[in-house]
């Protein structure tokens, strides 16, 4: 399917009535409160990939309702740390306890040029599976511990290009315990795509996923 056919072929849900209304009232802001309040009713019993699914599918379908340039968002998901995949997590056995017992722990990298994020749940088109730390937009912001709008994403230094299509791109990192444990990646195929509304809601999300998720 050519990127064209696979845009048009995007389906544009709406969740209910309330919402259809405000999309098409253009009360931009309205709309993503609604959609953005969903996660709080969604992320409260279920373990951390069936809670970055529905997310990523409420971004997705959010954005879809909107008017343009947001209704043009082609990629919507989570990178998460790649220690907060349990199976990759490493094992290191501790030196007998009295006993004879063995505790077992994990360990982690604490430096920033050695932490790396994997490709978590998404809607959109095949992305980069791994990212370090400090590289593209993404790795910038878990870096750097905050949110990033790109409105020209050719013109950030040493951006990562997934998709070709993509000109527009908000970041907003997971933060637990004062560490970047994930982030919030939307992208969009036109210029200027996010705003201070977008960094805004998207934020009070990564604030709800931090509490709500065990990570």
């Amino acid at each position: 399917m050519s990127s064209r056919a696979f845009r048009h072929a995007r389906p544009k849900h709406k969740v209910d009535g309330d919402v259809v209304l405000l999309a098409s009232t253009g009360a931009r802001s309205a709309t993503l409160m609604v959609y953005l309040q969903e996660p709080q009713s969604l992320v409260t019993e279920a373990q951390l990939p069936t809670n970055l699914s529905n997310v990523s599918s409420l971004l997705w379908h959010a954005y879809a309702t909107l008017p343009s340039p947001s209704s043009s968002v082609n990629w919507a998901g989570f990178y998460v740390r790649d220690d907060k995949f349990p199976t990759l997590a490493s094992p290191v056995k501790s030196p007998p306890l009295l006993g004879g017992q063995v505790t077992i722990s994990t360990t982690y990298a604490s430096m920033d040029e050695e932490q790396t994020l994997l490709l978590g749940p998404f809607h959109g088109k095949p992305a980069c599976q791994l990212i370090k730390f400090g590289k593209g937009v993404c790795g910038t912001a878990a870096a750097k511990q905050e949110t990033l709008v790109v409105p020209d994403v050719t013109k950030f230094p040493g951006h990562i290009a997934c998709d070709a299509e993509s000109r527009s791109e908000i970041v907003v990192p997971v933060i637990v315990h004062g560490q970047t444990v994930a982030i919030i990646d939307v992208d969009c195929i036109e210029p200027s795509g996010f705003d201070d509304e977008d960094k805004k809601y998207l934020e009070e999300l990564a604030e709800i996923l931090a509490e709500s998720c065990d990570w």
